[in-house]
């Protein structure tokens, strides 16, 4: 089986920093009031095109009152320890934002395939569920 590297993984920060910069950009959206239900919104960072610096999708959560914070994704360069570093022939890759909610204990996972700019809420953790596992909020 021939392994497959996400193409966004870099090696080195001197490999980051000569790669494209990126298209798309994911940002958390939240009332602080904590009424309307949380998002995140897609902005588009190519600068030759025609929507760029737009909001060019949104993914609603099924909560309001989270205060979105501090995501990222399940798997970035530093991740790989290795050339083909993959575990039993799965290839990391960008594909799943985690954002937890400080004000709610609330873990989103987002999937950000087949098209990143219109993730899917694949998983919440619970608060409680997250204590009862982690000890942790």
């Amino acid at each position: 089986m021939t392994e497959i590297i996400d193409p966004t993984f870099y090696r080195t920060p001197a490999e980051a920093i000569a790669a494209a910069p990126e298209s798309l950009a994911y940002v958390a959206a939240y009332d602080p009031r904590g009424v309307a239900r949380d998002a995140i919104a897609m902005l588009d960072c190519d600068a030759a095109s025609a929507a760029y610096g737009d909001v060019v999708g949104w993914a609603e959560l099924p909560t309001s009152g989270n205060e979105l914070h501090h995501f990222g994704w399940n798997a970035c360069s530093s991740a790989l320890c290795h050339q083909g570093h993959g575990g039993q022939g799965t290839p990391l890759e960008r594909r799943y934002l985690i954002v937890p909610g400080i004000r709610s204990s609330r873990i989103y996972v987002l999937d950000t395939k087949p098209d990143p700019r219109s993730p899917r809420v694949v998983r919440e953790i619970a608060a409680g569920e997250l204590a009862g596992k982690a000890g942790y909020s």
